[in-house]
């Protein structure tokens, strides 16, 4: 039996403060023969669920708490200077009453009481103190801080409140800390303290790394937080003591220890996990949850015109009880109000995953997809053999996925729904950074190393010990080079270790009851949004029980909404965009020609390069290219072209397998394939058939082992010969891996072709909402402006007089476009320095009083808005956006004069006839007088708050200078005009010489759009070069000596010839730089 229990204790989860993963601290006390172990992390319950189920795996019972702060004033005090200091407070759970007390404790010092810290006071304290055990810690308690000052009252008026608030639960730490200074005679001072008082105190370890020689590690973190509370006293241990270490260190203070034991007798806390606690609906006189989604179904199917169809009515009657019985007729009634709610608000919708395989949720509105047109299985998605929960998908339009959770929190109570919070962690290249700079040696040699670390495949995630096994240039580095081996061990000590929360990218949890019953929360910094501390797998069904609600916000939904949008505004035409056709042959013969740009899933250059092979001319192929397009599914594509071209090679491994693999030509494209192959030809039930993808997709040597007894015993039995089982074990084993769900492919291959539908029969009106939906993304821009050049749309510069607020479709052979061509016009507030209010101002107020006849005209009927300033009339000079009323050369020269004319027209009366007024009975304008700019000297100040002067005219080069400036691309023209015909050649540009792979001695030609200059630790200059083309991007990397060399003549935004080693790890590409040379 063990004498000593640890009590204060911290994690990973303390973040960037200390070292220990869960089962690490578990593991430890498990070898130390310990009976129970704390987890009080600083001021948050990060980790509570990941340690009660390690703990009770380990026969070790856990004792829940947390290291709390303490406000010195109250909680709501936030003055600089005073409310930045604060005391601690360690609190345990008794029982079930003390945990819900320790997560309401946590939720309100981030709610209320967060001030550099999380904090409580004494108020939530003395409110919250039911079912707790309280420890005063020797570092930071009020009472030790009173103590070390010798101030006596001090202390006995801060014992005497805890002593009131917890009486016999409140204990006060000693711990043995002799290397710094103070803490021994303080020790001493809290021992004395307590036996005067007849008070309890209790040994602590108060450990934050689990060996002394982790200390350095630890610092590492600090380092990274930027806290300031590393040390350097090699002689500082805060490790984790074994019993023997305790027993030793506090052998003259045995209730110390003793007492360690009482406390663990106090604490009895078991948590209830893997209990689903579903949200409550409203009543409805009296209908239960089944008749309701029962009703709502067969209305659906009515409504879906297959009431008359006996396989549907099986079906959905099949589905129904399946629902049922597991008691999940709330949760879809839930989603399905969440997507008629969204349907009402004009929000568009998609789901993903294997849900689209169900009939109920089809007719419910809650999919899209006819699950009988797509051949997809229920069973992929709810199993009746499998007691995991349902896990709907809800992807909405990114301008309205913030409606919907506000919809939730009005719906449920504010206070029973909050979005997950998700973990940010040390991985494997981030890791070798931070300990290469917190070890103090060169960027260079973290950047080499972290390069060499491949990124994990499939979503796995890529740890430095398989990265050493899979990387033999990291192998050999690691083993050669010492400085290399020790940032390497650095690393690995960090790696995995949590660095911060924020906000999941879609989970969202509704409670029947208060959040804080199940789960701590907290404030995420950035957003201002409410957010579970459990992250996804403790807060859900697996852990607290809570059942997790997706809402994805999606771009591509917010642009197909707005080309919608368009549509109508434009030709009058309202399209229901779930009732479009999926055999528009102009949508076919646009993808196989390889205008796939800002299509989604389908515009990479690889998924085009297919597409113009496969010629598609179905939706199925739309959706096999989205489930083969992927690291190793890929060898698929080209048998599937060549069965698609030529009926004759379509073949089946068995007969009975032909009408689950018909619509792909025999071949195996999706994960259900694998399944339905284990279901049909070897027997296995659907929940067999799940693990059996699981199994394969794992690669685990020992489930793979089984699986291939159990598979080929069960084709054999099919009536199967050992020849062809053997084959056709031989496919799966390599395609089971890469398999892509079916339902998912379907769901996203119909967004897929929504885009493409839309790009192919309404181009400009999709292009300038997907431009709209992506401004800022510069790199996107500037691909889709060379996609609409491909297709003969004119993008062109912004114009007061015909650009609307955003990107603007123009119909041919209106007012705004006299052209026979629809045109495309960046919007006023694409561009910098032009705000969102002037832009609808001038916008608005052309609409209603017609377009602007002058500048005088233009400055005068937007005089009155504040907006309208020196800032933004160069830019709308710069930008172009004025050529139709002035030279932009006449607007810079007098841009004094013109804010002068604004001023004073802000200052007269509407009525009152201005300097500019026109003439008597004359309709037109006067003309005003500018000056000539011709020599003109004027100042203007850069993104980058650089200071540039001009003599005036500008020529081409400045102004493209400034085109790029402010609206992120060239229009107009480019700096390498003149060198175009002959970089559009193979290999002479940037985007082809990146589909060559590695290679030596490639000459680019470029723009410098960044330099970014370091200095390494020997005090040489090195620097980061990004250059651009018309086709892409690349980073140039110019080490000291080359950059010594050529520093002085590398200019921003110059042109140049750019000569070095192209390398390429994983999908980046970076120049190594070995000479440059100016271009003219």
């Amino acid at each position: 039996m063990s004498k000593f229990t640890h009590l204060h204790s911290h994690s990973h989860f303390s973040l960037l403060n200390a070292l220990p993963k869960i089962p690490e601290i578990i593991k430890k006390a498990k070898a130390d023969n310990q009976t129970a172990i704390a987890l009080t992390d600083d001021g948050a319950m990060y980790g509570n669920i990941f340690f009660y189920e390690e703990c009770k795996k380990n026969d070790i019972k856990p004792i829940m708490g947390v290291d709390f702060y303490v406000a010195i004033r109250t909680r709501f005090d936030k003055q600089p200077r005073i409310d930045n200091k604060r005391y601690r407070l360690v609190l345990l759970a008794k029982n079930q009453q003390g945990y819900r007390n320790l997560m309401k404790l946590v939720s309100l010092s981030f709610i209320d009481g967060y001030y550099y810290k999380p904090r409580i006071d004494k108020e939530l304290i003395e409110k919250y103190k039911e079912g707790l055990v309280a420890i005063l810690p020797q570092f930071s308690a009020e009472t030790s801080g009173h103590l070390t000052l010798n101030n006596k009252i001090k202390a006995n008026e801060a014992y005497d409140f805890y002593k009131k608030v917890f009486g016999d639960d409140l204990y006060f730490e000693i711990i043995s800390h002799p290397e710094i200074e103070g803490q021994e005679e303080l020790k001493e001072k809290i021992v004395n303290y307590c036996r005067e008082k007849k008070q309890k105190f209790v040994a602590t370890s108060d450990f934050y790394y689990l060996e002394p020689e982790d200390k350095k590690a630890r610092d590492v973190l600090s380092d990274v937080s930027n806290t300031g509370i590393k040390s350097h006293r090699e002689q500082e241990d805060f490790s984790m003591k074994t019993e023997k270490e305790m027993l030793e260190i506090f052998k003259d203070y045995p209730e110390a220890i003793a007492n360690t034991k009482e406390i663990e007798q106090k604490c009895n806390v078991e948590i209830e996990l893997g209990v689903w606690h579903f949200p409550e609906l409203e009543e409805h006189e009296g209908v239960s949850y089944d008749q309701r989604l029962k009703n709502w179904c067969y209305e659906g199917l009515k409504n879906k015109g297959l009431d008359q169809d006996k396989e549907a009515k099986k079906r959905l009657d099949y589905e129904l009880d399946v629902i049922k019985t597991k008691g999940f007729s709330a949760y879809f009634l839930i989603v399905a109000d969440f997507l008629k709610t969204a349907k009402d608000k004009n929000i568009l919708t998609n789901i993903r995953g294997s849900v689209a395989g169900s009939l109920v949720t089809y007719v419910t509105g809650i999919t899209h997809l006819n699950p009988f047109e797509y051949k997809l299985p229920f069973e992929r998605f709810l199993n009746p053999q499998r007691p995991s929960a349902p896990d709907i998908d809800m992807d909405f339009a990114s301008d309205g996925r913030d409606e919907m959770i506000d919809y939730a929190r009005e719906k449920y109570g504010k206070n029973k729904v909050a979005q997950i919070g998700t973990f940010g962690t040390m991985a494997a290249r981030g890791s070798v950074k931070d300990a290469t700079r917190a070890m103090g040696y060169e960027y260079q040699i973290g950047d080499k190393i972290a390069k060499l670390i491949p990124v994990g495949k499939q979503g796995r995630t890529m740890y430095i010990k398989d990265a050493l096994e899979l990387e033999p240039q990291l192998k050999e580095l690691y083993e050669s080079d010492e400085n290399v081996k020790k940032i390497i061990q650095m690393a690995q000590k960090i790696e995995g270790s949590a660095r911060h929360i924020s906000v999941h990218a879609a989970g969202v949890v509704i409670a029947p009851d208060e959040l804080t019953y199940y789960t701590p929360l907290q404030v995420d910094q950035k957003t201002g949004k409410l957010i579970t501390q459990y992250e996804m797998h403790s807060v859900g069904e697996d852990g607290a029980g809570l059942i997790k609600f997706d809402f994805l916000g999606i771009n591509i939904l917010t642009t197909i909404a707005e080309t919608l949008r368009r549509i109508k505004k434009i030709h009058g035409e309202d399209i229901d965009i779930q009732e479009i056709p999926i055999d528009d042959k102009k949508t076919f013969k646009m993808l196989s020609a390889g205008f796939t740009a800002g299509c989604f899933q389908l515009s990479s250059e690889g998924m085009t390069k297919w597409l113009k092979e496969l010629k598609p001319h179905t939706i199925h192929d739309i959706n096999a290219m989205v489930a083969l397009y992927r690291p190793g599914a890929m060898s698929f594509i080209p048998e599937y072209i060549r069965r698609k071209e030529n009926p004759n090679l379509v073949k089946y491994i068995d007969p009975r397998m032909e009408e689950h693999l018909v619509d792909s030509f025999g071949l195996m494209v999706y994960q259900d394939d694998v399944m339905m192959m284990a279901i049909v030809l070897a027997g296995y039930t659907w929940l067999e058939a799940d693990k059996f993808r699981k199994a394969m997709g794992k690669k685990i040597p020992e489930l793979m082992a089984e699986q291939e007894e159990k598979f080929k015993k069960g084709a054999k039995e099919g009536g199967m010969d050992t020849r062809t089982i053997n084959h056709l074990w031989d496919e799966i084993v390599e395609f089971a891996q890469y398999g892509f769900n079916k339902a998912h492919a379907a769901s996203y291959g119909r967004v897929a072709y929504q885009t493409a539908y839309l790009k192919a029969n309404y181009p400009a009106e999709y292009m300038s909402a997907l431009m709209t939906t992506n401004q800022g993304d510069t790199d996107k821009i500037n691909a889709f402006v060379t996609e609409c050049k491909k297709m003969k749309i004119p993008v062109l510069q912004p114009d007061v007089n015909l650009s609307f607020e955003d990107f603007g479709a123009l119909k041919k052979n209106t007012e705004l476009n006299q052209t026979d061509k629809d045109q495309i016009r960046f919007g006023l507030n694409t561009v910098k320095n032009i705000g969102d209010a002037i832009s609808e101002n001038i916008v608005e107020e052309r609409k209603k009083n017609g377009l602007y006849k002058s500048l005088e005209d233009f400055l005068q009927r937007n005089s009155k808005h504040k907006d309208l300033s020196k800032k933004s009339l160069e830019a709308l000079a710069l930008s172009g956006a004025l050529d139709s009323l002035a030279d932009r050369n006449e607007v810079l020269a007098n841009v004094d004069n013109l804010l002068e004319f604004i001023k004073d027209s802000r200052t007269k009366d509407d009525s009152q006839t201005s300097l500019f007024a026109s003439l008597e009975g004359s309709g037109d304008m006067t003309t005003l007088k500018l000056q000539n700019p011709e020599g003109v000297k004027i100042v203007l100040k850069t993104g980058m708050n650089n200071d540039i002067e001009y003599t005036l005219p500008m020529n081409d080069k400045e102004k493209l200078f400034w085109e790029k400036e402010l609206l992120g691309i060239y229009i107009t023209s480019h700096p390498l005009e003149k060198y175009r015909e002959k970089m559009s050649q193979p290999g002479k540009n940037i985007l082809s010489t990146k589909q060559l792979g590695s290679c030596s001695n490639k000459v680019l030609a470029g723009v410098v759009e960044e330099i970014k200059e370091i200095t390494t630790k020997k005090g040489d200059r090195m620097a980061f070069l990004k250059i651009s083309d018309f086709s892409d991007s690349i980073e140039v990397v110019v080490f000291p000596k080359v950059y010594k060399e050529i520093s002085d003549i590398l200019h921003l935004n110059d042109i140049y010839a750019f000569k070095g080693k192209i390398e390429k790890k994983e999908d980046t590409y970076t120049m190594l730089l070995d000479a440059v040379k100016v271009l003219k």
